[in-house]
C-alpha cells in the first residue's frame, strides 16, 4: 500500500472506537480508585491504541483464548496492566465486574500480568522492563518456521527503549525479516522520575528503528483514524514494522496529562467522580 494514501473507514467504526476508548478510560480510573494504587498514566494514554488493537486489528477469539492461529500481544510495558485487563474484559475474556479486583489479594489482575494467575487472554508475564520484545521475536519467528499467518504486536514505553536489550532484540527482528513482527512504542516523552530528555534521552527512535531494518510509522497514538492507518499501511510491507505512538500519559484527565507524577499514582475515591467526568467530555 503507498505510504500516505489515505484509507477510509466507515465513520460508525471510528465512533465506535473512540467510544470503547472512553469506556476503557473509565474501566482503569475506577479500578485503580478502587484499589488504591497502580499505574494510571501509561494506561490512559494508551486507551486509544488498545480500542483499535483489541476492537479492530487483532485475530483474536475470547471464547478460545488458546486459538492456534491467534495474533499474539505482548504488554512489555507491563505496568501498564490496567488497560490491557480492561480490554481483555470489553472484549469478552473475564467478567467486567472483575476490573474492581485489581492488586487484590487472591486477584487475577495484579500489578503487572502474570500468566500464573490464570487470566485468558495472556501471552506471557511482563514488568521486567526491556524483555517483552525478545520473547516478541521469539513468537514471530516460530511463527514463521511453522508457516503461521498470524502477526505479533509488542507495545514498549519509550523510557523502556534505555534498555539495551530492546536493540538486541531489534537486531535480531530484523536478521531473521521478521515481517509478521508489529513493535509500538507508546512515546509520551515521561518515565517514572521525570521527562525522557532529563532522565535519558531517546533521541530518535524512528531513526534508530529505522537504522536496523525496520520499516518505521510515526503517528499521534491517541488519534484513532491516524492508528488505523498505521496498520492499514503497515500491512504486508515485507519487513518488521516499527510504530512510534506519540501519545499524552495520563491522556483524557486534562489536569493530570503529562504530568510525570501520575506515572504511578490512583486517583483517590473522592476524585473519582471528577476523573469519569473529564473522560466523558
Amino acid at each position: 500500500m503507498e505510504r500516505g494514501k489515505i484509507v477510509r473507514h466507515p465513520s460508525s467504526k471510528l465512533i465506535h472506537l473512540q467510544r470503547m476508548a472512553r469506556q476503557l478510560r473509565i474501566d482503569v480510573v475506577q479500578s485503580l480508585a478502587e484499589a488504591g494504587s497502580g499505574h494510571l498514566g501509561a494506561s490512559l494514554g494508551l486507551a486509544d491504541l488498545f480500542s483499535v488493537l483489541y476492537f479492530s486489528e487483532l485475530n483474536h477469539k475470547s471464547d478460545n483464548p488458546d486459538w492456534e492461529d491467534r495474533d499474539r500481544l505482548i504488554l512489555s510495558i507491563g505496568h501498564a496492566a490496567p488497560i490491557q485487563y480492561a480490554a481483555l474484559a470489553r472484549s469478552g475474556y473475564f467478567p467486567v465486574e472483575e476490573l474492581l479486583t485489581l492488586r487484590k489479594l487472591g486477584s487475577r489482575l495484579q500489578g503487572h500480568p502474570g500468566k500464573h494467575h490464570g487470566l485468558p487472554g495472556l501471552e506471557m508475564s511482563t514488568g521486567s522492563l526491556g524483555q517483552g520484545l525478545s520473547a516478541a521475536v521469539g513468537m514471530a519467528l516460530c511463527g514463521k518456521l511453522d508457516k503461521k499467518d498470524n502477526r505479533v504486536y509488542c507495545i514498549l514505553g519509550d523510557g523502556e527503549c534505555q534498555e539495551g536489550q530492546i536493540w538486541e532484540a531489534m537486531m535480531s527482528a530484523a536478521h531473521y525479516n521478521l515481517d509478521n513482527l508489529t513493535v509500538i512504542v507508546d512515546q509520551n516523552d515521561v518515565q517514572i522520575d521525570g521527562p525522557t530528555e532529563n532522565v535519558m534521552s531517546l533521541r530518535s527512535l524512528g531513526m534508530k528503528a529505522e537504522v536496523n531494518g525496520f520499516e518505521v510509522w510515526n503517528v499521534n497514538g491517541n488519534n484513532i483514524q491516524e492508528l488505523l492507518q498505521a496498520f492499514d499501511e503497515s500491512e504486508n510491507i515485507g519487513a518488521p514494522v516499527f510504530i512510534v505512538a506519540n501519545t499524552k500519559m495520563g491522556k483524557g484527565v486534562k489536569p493530570i496529562e503529562g504530568d510525570y507524577r501520575w506515572h504511578g499514582k490512583a486517583p483517590k475515591k473522592d476524585e473519582l467522580k471528577d476523573f469519569v467526568n473529564y473522560i466523558k467530555g
